[in-house]
């Protein structure tokens, strides 16, 4: 695990936008565009706020910016709850990308019929490009962004919930029970076939489970975020102080 820890989340939010502005810019200008799958919730809104500033708003090539939605709730996109509001708010609307690079989740749709929708969308996507692993045949992203819950939930992939188990579907809907409601969801093939995954994870409430999965604690049955495990790519954990209070205890 490469653990990077940070005084708080602006330092870890800055972190990860240099990691997204290195990897777009490492993108030749005749290479396929970087794609990348964003997270919802409210610890990147600082990234995207970021993102969305100087330097980086003007120095990312954007034209050649792909983006993608990691997961996604069942509701209008100007729903107060949406991550497409949240993601257009925060970064779309501040920053010169064309609006064909926004390729959102269907929220509005029956849950079933937007994942199947949003899959096909994917398949067709990746594979014109020659962006699929021809091993799996998972789309391949340049880069993953990814939360965590304190309960060891990332993207909308909840302990306990059917979708954890999928295998070759790459988006599925998915009913948390705990919230009694339907999610849209990538599923963890797709993660785990991408080049690079990011975690940002901030606040004394994910220390409990932050401790656990570093440590390896929960044995045979892991959280959720622990199954993020890229098949060939880098897997980085960018945490504050906060997050990491327990790692950092004497024995």
């Amino acid at each position: 695990m490469d653990l990077r820890i940070h005084k708080d989340l602006e330092g870890l939010s800055l972190e990860a936008a240099q990691i997204f502005f290195e990897l777009a810019c490492k993108k030749e200008k005749s290479a396929p565009p970087f794609t990348v799958a964003l997270s919802g919730g409210s610890t990147p809104r600082t990234l995207y706020r970021i993102l969305a500033s100087e330097p980086y708003g003007k120095k990312i090539p954007w034209g050649d910016v792909q983006l993608f939605f990691g997961d996604e709730r069942c509701v209008e996109p100007k729903h107060p709850d949406s991550n497409y509001r949240m993601v257009f708010d925060t970064l779309v609307s501040r920053v010169d990308i064309p609006g064909e690079n926004i390729h959102r989740m269907e929220g509005e749709l029956e849950p079933a019929s937007a994942a199947a929708r949003y899959e096909e969308y994917l398949k067709k996507f990746f594979g014109e490009r020659g962006l699929v692993d021809e091993a799996t045949g998972m789309p391949v992203f340049d880069l993953v962004l990814l939360g965590l819950g304190d309960d060891g939930h990332t993207l909308s992939l909840f302990p306990g919930t059917r979708a954890l188990a999928e295998e070759k579907r790459l988006v599925k809907e998915n009913f948390v029970e705990s919230l009694l409601s339907w999610r849209l969801t990538l599923t963890l093939p797709v993660v785990n076939a991408a080049s690079t995954v990011v975690f940002l994870v901030s606040g004394e409430a994910k220390a409990k489970v932050l401790k656990e999965l570093v440590t390896g604690a929960r044995g045979s049955a892991p959280y959720p975020a622990g199954r993020v495990r890229p098949v060939t790519g880098r897997l980085i954990w960018l945490v504050d102080k906060e997050a990491a209070r327990l790692l950092c205890e004497r024995k």
